[in-house]
């Protein structure tokens, strides 16, 4: 039995979440761990400018589409990814909200 050109699935993914990386040493690890983790991913390099830096710093944004997640919990892990990769602050966007982590 074939299936009609009109039919298909769709799938809603309801949660995004953006976490801009350094691209310092370990961050590759960090993106290799959440392909394996989610539903979908998208990837965005980019110059960054953080900090009152006046020179661009390499930057990968990386888009979390999935389900099912929580605010509290994605805070938590930026804050571990913050630490990974020995930075004093990290931002993440969830659900087009911006979030800073930041050392104490």
């Amino acid at each position: 039995m074939t299936s009609s050109p009109d039919e298909f699935n769709v799938k809603t993914l309801e949660d995004s979440v953006k976490f801009y990386l350094p691209r310092v040493e370990g961050y590759l690890e960090i993106v290799r761990g959440m392909a394996s983790r989610y539903s979908g991913m998208s990837l965005i390099e980019f110059d960054g400018y953080f900090e009152g830096k006046f020179e661009p710093v390499k930057y990968t944004r990386v888009e979390i589409h999935t389900n099912d997640i929580d605010e509290q919990c994605m805070t938590k892990a930026a804050n571990d990814i913050r630490i990974t990769l020995k930075q004093k602050s990290l931002a993440f966007e969830f659900n087009n909200k911006l979030i800073l982590v930041s050392e104490p």
